[in-house]
């Protein structure tokens, strides 16, 4: 499984487990049985994705909030939420991945799960985080 495979699975299991409150297990348990496929499948990538953005959820959440212009966390769409919520793991816990590796993979899952207006409020808020981010390097 390639890594944009592994996002994508990513935000389909953050969705679920944010959905149902089901454990990082059993929403893996939940995708391989669905996901079938003969060849043997690396996941690493996906697991690390997963299992750090539920670990740092609450410190991502309190991040990604300052920077929700007039929203708050619950009201986001839920696909939005996952997408934001990995992108910003990776952008706080994966500094070998670049910021600008992370804000295109976020835009084309916004594209690809969310609606017509997902990519680019993605985008805003996700920008927002990496100038603010950058400005905190600077110094």
């Amino acid at each position: 499984m390639n890594r944009r495979e592994s996002r994508e699975k990513a935000v389909q299991l953050l969705f679920q487990i944010d959905m149902t409150q089901n454990s990082v297990e059993d929403a893996m348990a939940h995708l391989i049985e669905e996901d079938n496929k003969p060849e043997v499948r690396d996941t690493s990538f996906l697991l690390e994705l997963v299992e750090g953005t539920v670990a740092h959820q609450p410190e991502i959440d309190a991040v990604i909030s300052k920077y929700l212009r007039g929203w708050t966390m619950a009201r986001l769409a839920n696909v939005d939420r996952a997408i934001l919520r990995l992108a910003a793991y990776e952008m706080l816990h994966m500094e070998e991945i670049p910021i600008g590796v992370t804000l295109n993979e976020a835009v084309e899952l916004a594209k690809l799960f969310g609606s017509d207006e997902s990519p680019k409020f993605i985008n805003g808020v996700l920008s927002s985080m990496a100038k603010e981010r950058d400005r905190g390097n600077e110094q």
